[in-house]
């Protein structure tokens, strides 16, 4: 398990920059080198995930569009292989969802661009104060398995996809260790307490958890609480 290197021989701390336009690169580079940074670049999505492993970097700032792979792909293969180097997610993409994703994935920042090269600097050094985050514990319900770290559920072995938005709720269900969580409840953890959507949400994705969870085995695990809510236990009712 890899988690966050020293900084270099130099004193200085060692920054990845992962951006596709070279001329952007190149100023974020002077700008972190001017607060004391130590600075390499990439210029692609496989490169950056090659550096990232093998360069003991400090932290990482990725963007998300680029070419070979993606920067939501990046951070989800570091993390799958236990590198909990931090990363800051630097992009154009400035919807909610796109940040939530970045989040979810394993990213520990994100910022949009554009940006002030102040807060970026400020941002990264939040981030090490706090230091690469401990691996996360592994959620277990019978059968069923969550690691929030790499993202992998399973079910007897079996690993099983589930979207971002699934994830999310089953893990929050994992979380309540058995106790009945409401509609309203559930909206404000996973969708946000400013969603204004329809809430029956919550039912079509609780119907795509038993779908993929559920259905293709002999015990249930998602209960439905009649006037109440979802719970999700192993035990017999």
């Amino acid at each position: 398990m890899r988690g966050r290197p020293g900084v270099g021989d130099t004193g200085q701390v060692r920054v990845l920059v992962v951006e596709d336009e070279r001329r952007l690169a190149a100023a974020v580079k002077r700008g972190l080198e001017a607060s004391g940074f130590a600075v390499d670049l990439a210029f692609d999505g496989v490169s950056g995930l090659h550096m990232a492993r093998e360069g003991g970097y400090d932290g990482v700032v990725l963007d998300i569009m680029l070419p070979g792979l993606s920067g939501y792909k990046v951070c989800e293969k570091l993390r799958a292989e236990e590198n909990w180097v931090p990363v800051l997610f630097l992009s154009a993409k400035d919807g909610e969802y796109d940040q939530a994703d970045g989040l979810d994935l394993g990213g520990d920042d994100y910022l949009t661009k554009p940006f002030s090269y102040v807060v970026l600097a400020a941002r990264l050094r939040a981030l090490f104060r706090r230091g690469a985050p401990p691996r996360p514990a592994v959620l277990q319900v019978g059968p069923l398995s969550l690691d929030p770290g790499t993202r992998r559920v399973s079910r007897d072995g079996d690993d099983i996809k589930l979207t971002t938005r699934e994830f999310a709720l089953l893990e929050y269900l994992m979380r309540r260790d058995g106790s009945v969580a409401s509609k309203p409840e559930i909206l404000d953890h996973v969708w946000g307490m400013d969603f204004a959507g329809d809430p029956n949400v919550v039912e079509v994705y609780v119907g795509y958890l038993r779908r993929k969870l559920d259905d293709p085995y002999r015990s249930h695990l998602i209960r439905t609480v009649r006037g109440a809510g979802y719970r999700l236990t192993a035990d017999e009712d």
